[in-house]
């Protein structure tokens, strides 16, 4: 296991190296916007499409994250110009969003946002997260990460299976139980995050590969890095494939029960990191989650 994850490592330096060398533009002070995608040929081209608005490309930089797809998803996206790191292999949804956000860290951009490329997550929504991100509450504090909610007043309406309502049934429980907070939508992929979020995110050994959602969410309220939510503007799929079709959705509740019990131990008996949210202001950056 050790080795795979090892080879898995240099492989995605490797990509990130080559990822350096797409432009020789100078780095402009924007948000990166993490696009992970896998076999959404009939999505992202309409995705990318809307991207390309300027109230949009004037405040984001896309970089879209393919996981080995084996259809066309590749070449459209490099079709608009935006940035693309192709896997070898399959690594999953996880896998992707944390090399973007090594490479977010290393190109020196203050925030992230990350958002599907199955047209599920409206571009409208971006502008938000950006001004979000931004915003001091009455702590005097700026989020650490934005949540795009399907399930809070303002949000659009979302039809969801009944599998899936138990499912969040479930996870906001869970989640409840272990933070005291009550999150509408924790499984939502529509996020925005600040520098310290994803520099923690970037060098986390756990980050879940597959599925980081109420896992992750439940570890960053339980470290105290400041979680807020948005309503937010979503679409049902309408072509292509899921990650959560068929059976998959047994075992992601499964999967995402066991993963958030872990969270909790490594946060609540271990005290892994307790207290990480809160540390930053004035220390190097460097010397940040070593």
């Amino acid at each position: 296991m050790r080795t795979a994850r090892r080879t898995i490592d240099k492989r995605e330096e490797r990509e990130y190296n080559e990822l350096q060398e797409i432009s020789g533009e100078e780095f402009m002070p924007k948000y990166s916007l993490v696009v992970p995608a896998y076999n959404e040929e009939k999505n992202i081209e309409k995705v990318m499409k809307q991207l390309a608005q300027p109230e949009i490309a004037d405040i984001v930089d896309v970089l879209v994250m393919n996981d080995a797809s084996s259809d066309n998803t590749n070449w459209l996206a490099k079709e608009y110009g935006c940035a693309v790191v192709t896997h070898v292999f399959n690594l999953g949804y996880g896998s992707g969003l944390q090399l973007g956000y090594k490479y977010a860290i290393r190109r020196g951009y203050s925030y992230v946002i990350q958002m599907d490329a199955d047209g599920q997550h409206d571009v409208c929504n971006i502008p938000k997260i950006y001004q979000r991100l931004k915003e001091k509450d009455d702590d005097g504090r700026t989020p650490d990460i934005v949540l795009g909610s399907r399930f809070m007043k303002g949000s659009t309406e979302f039809e969801v299976s009944f599998a899936k309502k138990m499912a969040f049934v479930l996870f906001r429980k869970m989640l409840y139980l272990a933070t005291g907070r009550k999150i509408a939508d924790p499984t939502t992929g529509l996020q925005g995050l600040s520098r310290k979020a994803v520099l923690y995110y970037s060098k986390y050994n756990h980050f879940d590969d597959k599925y980081p959602d109420t896992n992750m969410i439940t570890q960053m309220l339980l470290l105290d890095f400041k979680v807020v939510e948005i309503p937010a503007v979503m679409h049902a799929r309408t072509s292509g494939k899921s990650m959560h079709s068929g059976l998959k959705p047994i075992w992601y509740m499964m999967r995402m029960f066991y993963s958030v019990l872990a969270v909790i131990f490594r946060c609540k008996v271990l005290k892994m990191d307790a207290g990480a949210g809160r540390i930053g202001n004035g220390t190097p950056e460097s010397n940040l989650f070593p």
